[in-house]
């Protein structure tokens, strides 16, 4: 037993650095695991001072996986539970208020690449490597991945590796647009960690509009989608950041936003 945390949270200015501490187990998402990283964005989600979040895994990987050793007994009612806890914390990721950018060390295959897919981009280091394995495993992608790998690179390409069960490198990734920038190894942290904080000093009231109208765009009609964002932009007009973004902007000066 160690009294280690699984999951650290480090805290810049607005930015948050989430980091999962499972290194011996390469980072694989138990139910422990799962649990503690929903605490956390719950927790982070509601404290209006977060901007921004990166999230990476300590050590040689990202996340390799769900817990093998812990799935490979459960029956069906328990894996639907697993599955159920493990789409509840995708959705917080998705749901933030903030924008969350997955920092790919090493490895993300199976509930990693998943946990990836729920953050808003990719950041991946030279020597990543990404996939979605479950069916050398007899089994599918249990927590969104079959959706959200779709949604991202398109059906086509989510079709052959989710059939096939092969693991991509960080640049056959960046080329399909799985992968928003592949860094340096030994960088990827810290260029999420810049990107981050560009985004963290924009207004946060607008950019977290941004990723509502985003993230509800992405499933409705183009009509639907554009109204959405049209009552998204109406309704910042009544935010204070808006009055400060628009007079710094006539002023020539940087805006200090509130978040409000």
């Amino acid at each position: 037993m160690t009294d280690q945390p699984i999951v650290v949270v480090v805290h810049a200015g607005h930015v948050a650095t989430v980091t999962i501490q499972r290194p011996e187990k390469m980072n694989a998402l138990n139910a422990a695991v799962i649990a503690e990283l929903t605490r956390v964005f719950a927790e982070l989600s509601t404290s209006g001072e977060v901007r921004a979040a990166v999230l990476t895994g300590a050590g040689k990987a990202f996340v390799a996986g769900a817990d093998i050793a812990e799935m490979q007994a459960m029956s069906t009612v328990e894996a639907k539970h697993f599955s159920d806890r493990g789409h509840t914390l995708m959705a917080s990721l998705e749901e933030a208020p903030f924008p969350v950018i997955a920092a790919v060390n090493g490895f993300a295959l199976g509930g990693g690449l998943e946990l990836a897919l729920a953050c808003d981009f990719i950041y991946a280091a030279e020597g990543a490597k990404l996939g979605q394995p479950e069916v050398n495993l007899g089994v599918i992608p249990g927590f969104g991945g079959t959706a959200r790998l779709s949604r991202r690179v398109g059906v086509a390409r989510a079709r052959e590796l989710v059939y096939a069960g092969d693991m991509i490198t960080a640049e056959q990734g960046f080329a399909m647009g799985l992968v928003n920038q592949v860094t340096p190894k030994g960088e990827v942290v810290s260029r999420a960690q810049e990107i981050a904080a560009k985004i963290a000093s924009r207004g946060p009231v607008a950019v977290a509009a941004a990723k509502r109208v985003l993230l509800r765009g992405e499933g409705a009609s183009l009509a639907a989608a554009c109204e959405l964002e049209a009552q998204a932009f109406a309704s910042l007009f009544g935010s204070a950041d808006q009055k400060t973004g628009m007079q710094a902007f006539l002023d020539k000066a940087p805006a200090t936003f509130s978040g409000r």
